[in-house]
């Protein structure tokens, strides 16, 4: 898993289908006008849309600060094309990248800000590790990393609807955002300040939001599967 991309919804066969399935199944526009707000987007910040998928984000986020230097990577390439024609349609500047999440095509200390959306959830832990470091790198010392995927279930009924996410999506990897390890995860990859902002309760479970900050003064994080 941490050696190649995952589709969109697992199977290349429902690419086509992404953005239907995740409008009427996840609260999109709730959630991810959360993220946005969260991530305090301000002109000429450099940010990073991580497993960018169709580009929704990535088109809210320039809808919302015009004036963002915004780069989005994914390592699909079928869900970038549908990615690059909506910015296309939207005359959207936005710089498209072919990129593995666990080997980031950027110098180090170069965003302000990566946000990520539904995608750590696809992931082992071992290459959850390696992109968080990624992250961790390419991220200015001061800036932040925002993500929204599923957490920790609000109660019974949100644990019983999420094993159909486990179903479609795998046990091993969903088993850490169930437990609620993210946080411990971007701790271990050496963010501070780490915490879960929001929770949203969905007809597949509870998505939760998260906040991470990159030391002004950085140093080495030694960081073991």
């Amino acid at each position: 898993m941490a050696d190649r991309y995952v589709p969109a919804l697992r199977h290349d066969w429902l690419t086509p289908f992404y953005d239907v399935i995740v409008k009427f199944t996840t609260r999109e526009r709730r959630f991810k006008r959360a993220l946005i707000g969260q991530a305090r987007l301000e002109p000429g910040l450099r940010v990073l849309d991580l497993a960018t998928g169709s580009g929704t984000l990535a088109l809210w986020m320039k809808q919302c600060q015009p004036k963002l230097d915004l780069s989005a990577v994914d390592g699909d390439p079928t869900i970038l094309a549908i990615a690059r024609r909506k910015a296309a349609k939207a005359n959207a500047e936005i710089q498209w990248l072919q990129a593995l999440s666990t080997e980031l095509p950027f110098p180090a200390l170069h965003f302000d800000r990566v946000v990520s959306s539904l995608f750590f959830h696809h992931l082992t832990w071992e290459a959850k590790l390696r992109t968080a470091r990624e992250v961790f790198r390419v991220t200015k010392a001061g800036g932040e990393l925002h993500v929204a995927d599923w957490g920790r279930p609000q109660g019974r009924l949100m644990r019983g609807l999420f094993v159909g996410i486990q179903l479609f999506d795998g046990f091993e990897n969903t088993r850490d955002n169930v437990a609620g390890r993210l946080v411990p995860l971007f701790e271990q990859a050496g963010f501070v300040d780490v915490t879960t902002t929001q929770a949203f309760n969905t007809m597949f479970g509870t998505l939760a939001l998260y906040r991470a900050t990159k030391p002004a003064v950085s140093s080495a994080v030694n960081v073991t599967p």
